[in-house]
């Protein structure tokens, strides 16, 4: 993502430049239009679809009592609004913590984009982490590995999954936008929109389908790996250097991405096809995804994914290598251009004693004795 510059002048209210200086403060009070909403007896039914989750239903009278969604269409205002907090949340950090580390390392122009870029999806990679481990382990998949192809109940999550799926949604969206307000170049675009693209198709899959607790390990899996590249990208942003680094993220990368394609495989396999899925129903909205369509559209779409983002990070490094080797060896050639063009000084650097110089102390003993 480019740099976005700050200009000295004021620009003019709602001009392009005044926009995109100000588009957190925009989006903020679009926020707090919502929040307010809930002060007032005639708004507050309809602020509140965008505050909270929607479509909750009623936990069975066999099981613990606890709070249970289905996903629906307000589910679309919840994401809304959550992508505006997104947006505000990416310009504090851009603001507050990233501009201020890239003005005191006193990086050339040409990385702070890079940066900015791995400090920002580092962040969300690292709360993603933490965030999806922690659920993974409130659901008990951890301890019960079963649960990731058991067939969940008809309609059915918990609020931290839905919660998380929301959030997730709600941050991939908020980066469609974000490549306007940061200045993002246009032949850095497609790639951009196919990397965000790929995110959105995938969680909104495994949502929809109710895969929720294969989804779940898959994204935090991922997450991880992609948070030790943008790690990696730091350090040797810092240093200059990242050897060390650069080895341990190729060795996790392709560990990572191994791993992920044989537990979506593996899961996948046994969700659809194993004696545990509801049978006779091919309706996915009933929560039943065990037909011959949904395993091959599934599997496809993980390898898919995992063989897309592994070509896209390795052209990328590659690419950055090229270049950094290229302005390496330009750096001494120039170099030694400047050195032939440059003339020969006279004086005691070319040999030349110190006491032949006018003002030498021998010199000026003759003439004292003269």
């Amino acid at each position: 993502m480019a740099l976005r510059k700050k200009s000295a002048k004021n620009p003019p209210v709602l001009s392009h430049e005044f926009v995109l200086q100000n588009h957190a403060d925009l989006v903020a009070c679009v926020g707090m239009v919502f929040v307010l909403g809930l002060l007032f007896e005639g708004t507050a039914e309809a602020a509140i679809v965008f505050l909270t989750l929607q479509h909750g239903v009623p936990a069975p009278p066999d099981a613990p009592p606890r709070a249970l969604y289905h996903y629906g269409a307000r589910d679309l205002a919840t994401v809304f609004f959550y992508a505006l907090v997104a947006v505000i949340a990416h310009a504090t950090l851009q603001e507050h913590v990233l501009d201020r580390v890239s003005r005191r390392l006193q990086l050339p122009k040409a990385r702070q984009g890079r940066f900015h870029e791995a400090g920002q999806f580092g962040a969300f990679y690292l709360a993603s982490c933490a965030w999806g481990a922690w659920v993974l382990a409130a659901e008990g998949c951890l301890r019960e590995p079963a649960r990731l192809w058991r067939a969940p109940p008809r309609g059915c999550m918990t609020f931290h999954v839905k919660l998380f799926y929301v959030a997730q949604l709600a941050y991939w969206l908020h980066a469609v936008p974000e490549l306007y307000f940061q200045r993002t170049r246009k032949q850095d675009l497609p790639p951009q929109l196919v990397y965000i693209g790929l995110h959105l198709f995938h969680i909104a899959g495994a949502y929809l389908l109710y895969l929720n607790h294969l989804g779940l390990l898959l994204l935090t899996m991922h997450y991880f790996v992609e948070l030790l590249t943008h790690l990696c990208d730091l350090c040797a942003l810092g240093d200059g250097r990242g050897q060390r680094e650069l080895s341990l993220w190729a060795a996790v990368f392709i560990l990572g991405r191994l791993v992920t394609l044989v537990v979506s495989v593996l899961t996948v396999c046994l969700h659809l096809a194993g004696a545990q899925a509801r049978p006779l129903d091919p309706d996915a909205a009933s929560g039943n995804v065990n037909v011959l369509a949904a395993e091959i559209a599934v599997l496809s779409s993980s390898c898919t994914i995992q063989a897309y983002i592994t070509w896209n990070l390795f052209s990328v490094q590659l690419q950055r290598w090229t270049t950094e080797d290229a302005a390496a060896l330009q750096a001494p050639a120039a170099k030694r251009k400047r050195t032939r063009g440059r003339p020969a000084r006279k004086g005691p650097e070319n040999g030349v004693a110190a006491s032949n110089r006018v003002d030498s102390p021998l010199k000026r003993k003759e003439k004292s004795s003269s």
